[in-house]
Order: structure tokens, then C-alpha cells, then sequence
């Protein structure tokens, strides 16, 4: 606020120290004086285009270098071109200020401005900000990609893209939910597809008068005919696994546990569930229903 008035007193001090000088020096010297000043500000001038020529070519050079090491990471497009775009900003701004400075342009005003307006657009764009960090966040550490099905703030979906400031998904039943990238870079993710692997857990309930040898028999069975189910022989995966698990009031629980792609993991767990409903009771093993004994002593 105090620097215009400051700079116009200057400019009125130096305008009539100018014109007494005018008044008290012969043309001659005039002439020479501004010509002086004029060869003095063309090479300024040139100073300055020269300046520009190789500060935009050092520019283009490092934004090449900076989008060339992104993409040898293999990072997203989204976060290439966005870091490409503000080193380039602020390599154009340095640029132009080392250029007004040469001209002999006080540039303190203009560092003052330029800090003045960061700072009024960075309060204005507050939830703006926090999402924009997010999304820089999110597109350099890469807790999920599209394409991948995850649970956040409450929803469970594919995702279809990301950009810097919200993430999109598709759920299951087929609605596109936007969500803020500041609230899901601070949230709890849950990425279904980040492992190439994953382990379907079942758990089967069988009445008591089951026979825990057949059973464990029948379930290995179902498990051994599904040609999705991997065993030890996969890099990370176990052999297929059924257990007594737990004795309950009204039934007998087997736990069931396989490993699979990720991409199966759907597709096998419903199939497990139908085979099992489906094959138990051929084998002759019944399924619970809540019951209760009741002693009557007379």
C-alpha cells in the first residue's frame, strides 16, 4: 500500500532535478547525456533479448528432462502433464523478473504483488487447494489406478479416472460417485486389485451329526474341482486349506480358505458357495437350522 506513493515521489524528485539540470547544462552536453542514456538502455535491451533467448532455451531443455524422468517412472499422464505445466510457469515467471531487473526495473514491487496474489487466490481456493494437494497425493504415490475397485468415503466402485482435484468411480450398481481427492488422500483406501493375488474365505455350517472327516473330504473335493483355485506351486499363493473352525449352538462351522487371482475372486466365491450348497447334501450332509432341546423331568 506505502509503495506507490513512495514511488511517486521519487519520480517528481528526479523530474525536477531533470529540468534544473536541462535549464543549466548547453545542448551539447544534452545530446551527448542522452545519447549516452540511449546506448546505455539498448544494451539493456539487448541484454535482456539475449537473456530471453537463452533463458527459453534452457526452459524447454529442462521441461523435456523433468517429463522425460516422469514417464521412465511410468507415472500418470495426468501428474506429467501437470508438473510439466508449473515448472514451466515458474521457470517463465524467474524468467521475466531476471529480465525486468536487467531493463533496471526495480522488481520488489512486483515480488510483492505476486505474493500478495498467491496468497489471496491460495485463501479464496481454500477447499480447492486441499483437494488439489490431494489429487498430487494421489497421483504420486499411487495407492490405486484406474481401473481398480476399491472402498472409500463410503463407496465401492471401479475407478474411471483421476485428475487433480476428485476421483471418479462407478459402483456396483452402476452410479458414478465423484469424490473430493483431499478427503480420500486423508481417508482410509481399500484397493480390492493392488495384489495380483487374493485368498477367498468361506465359512460352511453343518448339523452335528455330520461327520467331520467326510465333510473336510467333500469340501476338498468342490475346492479341487474348480480349476481357478491356485495351490503352492504360484509364487505368493497357499494350498487349498479346510479346517474345523468352530462348534456353535446349533452347528458345526468348517472354514474354507483358497487362493486366487484378483480378478477371479468374484466369480470364485460365488461359485464355491453354489457348488457347496449344491454338493453337500448329495453326499448326505445336512445343513443347520436353529434348534433347541427342551428336558422335561416329571
Amino acid at each position: 500500500m506505502f509503495l506507490f506513493p513512495l514511488q511517486t515521489d521519487t519520480l517528481q524528485t528526479r523530474t525536477q532535478v531533470l529540468l534544473e539540470k536541462i535549464k543549466t547544462t548547453s545542448p551539447d552536453v544534452l545530446f551527448q547525456d542522452f545519447f549516452h542514456e540511449i546506448l546505455k538502455f539498448g544494451l539493456k535491451v539487448i541484454a535482456a533479448l539475449l537473456l530471453y533467448l537463452i533463458g527459453a532455451w534452457i526452459i524447454r531443455k529442462i521441461r523435456k528432462a523433468v517429463t522425460r524422468a516422469l514417464e521412465k517412472r511410468k507415472s500418470e499422464p495426468t501428474l506429467v502433464s501437470f508438473i510439466n505445466s508449473m515448472v514451466g510457469i515458474i521457470l517463465w515467471v524467474l524468467l521475466i523478473i531476471m529480465m525486468i531487473s536487467t531493463l533496471g526495473v526495480n522488481t520488489t514491487s512486483v515480488a510483492a504483488l505476486l505474493a500478495a496474489g498467491g496468497m489471496a487466490i491460495g485463501v479464496a481456493l481454500g477447499g480447492t487447494v486441499q483437494n488439489f494437494a490431494g489429487g498430487l497425493m494421489l497421483l504420486i504415490f499411487k495407492p490405486f489406478k484406474a481401473g481398480d475397485f476399491i472402498d472409500a468415503q463410503g463407496h465401492a466402485g471401479i475407478v474411471t479416472s483421476i485428475n487433480l482435484v476428485s476421483t471418479k468411480i462407478i459402483t456396483r450398481d452402476n452410479r458414478a460417485v465423484t469424490i473430493p481427492n483431499g478427503a480420500l488422500a486423508n481417508g482410509n483406501i481399500n484397493n480390492f486389485n493392488a495384489m495380483p493375488l487374493r485368498r477367498v474365505d468361506l465359512e460352511v455350517a453343518v448339523s452335528y451329526s455330520s461327520s467331520c472327516p467326510e465333510v473336510k473330504k467333500v469340501l476338498m473335493e468342490v475346492v479341487s474341482a474348480d480349476s481357478r483355485i491356485l495351490d503352492s506351486s504360484t509364487p505368493g499363493a497357499s494350498d487349498p486349506f479346510v479346517a474345523l473352525l468352530a462348534m456353535k449352538d446349533s452347528c458345526v462351522t468348517f472354514a474354507v480358505r483358497v487362493w486366487v487371482l484378483s480378478q477371479d475372486y468374484w466369480d470364485v466365491y460365488f461359485s464355491l458357495n453354489e457348488a457347496i450348497f449344491t454338493t453337500l447334501p448329495e453326499k448326505g450332509i445336512s445343513f443347520p437350522f436353529p434348534q433347541l432341546d427342551v428336558h422335561v423331568k416329571s
